[in-house]
């Protein structure tokens, strides 16, 4: 059994180091993208988006600290389901390429992606959003937070497809 607050505080400082990161791919991505005349569609979601994945992981970290101690064995094993979920992330964040962002974008004229996960999965990065929050929940044992995170995130998720799909016109039917 381990204290909850280091073990909560270095899993919410890692979960938060790779958002970092990912966000300078995004930023670096989405400068491109405009350069190339990308398009954003009104009525998204991100500026919650923005405050919503970092604020999540941020609040089960603190739910955890204030709770009981962690096993570790209990921590390790809903931390791999993490690293599968960034996994997932990953692939699709290497098969969209350049065309990767936080924001919507689309550049006009380009085809859809349908290699790599979006072959089986229409928004994989999504389903891999989702299962880094219930990973992080479990594994901190952060049932309150967990569920509202999910559950919050998981509707501007939605959300965000909508907006998407909406952006994506006739090329999203096919």
């Amino acid at each position: 059994m381990h204290s909850p607050v280091p073990v909560a505080a270095l899993v919410t400082a890692a979960a938060l180091l790779l958002m970092l990161i990912e966000l300078q791919l995004s930023l670096f991505n989405e400068k491109a993208l405009r350069a190339k005349g990308a398009v954003e569609p009104p009525d998204d979601v991100i500026g919650w988006m923005r405050i919503a994945y970092p604020g999540a992981f941020v609040l089960m970290g603190i739910e955890a600290a204030a709770g009981g101690p962690l096993s570790r064995n209990w921590i390790v094993g809903r931390l791999l389901l993490f690293g599968w979920a960034k996994a997932l992330k990953f692939w699709a964040m290497a098969h969209l390429g350049p065309r990767w962002t936080f924001r919507v974008l689309v550049l006009p004229g380009a085809p859809l992606v349908g290699t790599g996960p979006y072959r089986f999965l229409r928004h994989p990065n999504y389903v891999a959003v989702i299962g880094e929050i219930v990973a992080v929940a479990v594994a901190l044992q952060a049932p309150v937070t967990g569920v509202i995170a999910t559950l919050g995130f998981g509707w501007l998720i939605w959300r965000r497809i909508q907006v998407e799909e909406r952006a994506l016109g006739p090329k999203a039917e096919a």
